[in-house]
C-alpha cells in the first residue's frame, strides 16, 4: 500500500526533496535553480514490499525517482500471449537514483510495463508530467538538458534490455 506524504508544495518537503533530485541520472547537469523549481511541484510516496506502484497499461502520468528503497520492472506474459496466471516477469531492478516512468513524459501513452516495490519502505518522488512540461515550456535550458538526460537513459535501457533479450535466446539455443 502506498501513503502519498503531504509535502507537495510546502517549503520543508520542497527543501527535503532536492537531495534526493540531484542524485538522481535524469536530472545530471540540471542547475540549482531548476531543480528548486521541480521540487516544488513533486509528491512523496513511501511504499511497501510487493505493493503496486503502477500497472502495465494504464495512463502514465507521473515519472519516478527512487529516493530510497528498489522497484522492479514487471512484464505480464498473458499480455503477450502466455497462459492466464502465469507469474510476472521481471525484466529490471532499479535502484536510488534511477528514475522510471520516464515513457510518460514523451508520449502520454499507457504504461508498457508494471512497477512494484522491491523493498520495504521504498521511498518515491513523484514528478507530475503536465507541470513538469509546463515548466519545460517556461524554462528552455531546463526542457534541452531534461530531454537530453531522457534520451541518453531511454538509450541505456534499451541497449540493456537488447542485451538481455540477446542472452535468453541464446540461453535458448543451448538448451536445445
Amino acid at each position: 500500500m502506498s501513503a502519498l506524504m503531504p509535502t507537495h508544495g510546502s517549503e520543508t518537503g520542497r527543501l527535503r526533496r532536492i537531495p534526493f533530485l540531484k542524485q538522481a541520472d535524469i536530472l545530471a547537469d540540471i542547475t540549482p535553480a531548476h531543480l528548486e523549481l521541480i521540487a516544488a511541484i513533486c509528491e512523496e510516496a513511501t511504499y511497501q514490499m510487493n505493493a503496486l506502484v503502477f500497472a502495465e497499461r494504464t495512463v502514465g502520468e507521473h515519472l519516478y525517482i527512487i529516493a530510497d528503497g528498489a522497484v522492479d520492472i514487471e512484464l505480464d506474459p498473458s499480455l503477450i500471449g502466455a497462459s492466464a496466471g502465469t507469474e510476472s516477469l521481471t525484466v529490471a531492478t532499479l535502484r536510488r537514483g534511477q528514475s522510471f516512468g520516464e515513457v510518460a513524459l514523451v508520449d502520454e501513452g499507457v504504461r508498457s510495463a508494471a512497477a512494484r516495490a522491491a523493498q520495504h519502505n521504498t521511498h518515491l518522488i513523484l514528478i507530475p508530467r503536465d507541470e513538469l512540461m509546463q515548466l519545460c515550456d517556461a524554462h528552455p535550458q531546463l526542457g534541452y538538458r531534461l530531454m537530453r538526460n531522457l534520451a541518453a537513459d531511454l538509450a541505456m535501457k534499451i541497449r540493456n534490455t537488447d542485451l538481455a533479450v540477446r542472452e535468453r535466446i541464446l540461453w535458448a539455443r543451448d538448451a536445445e
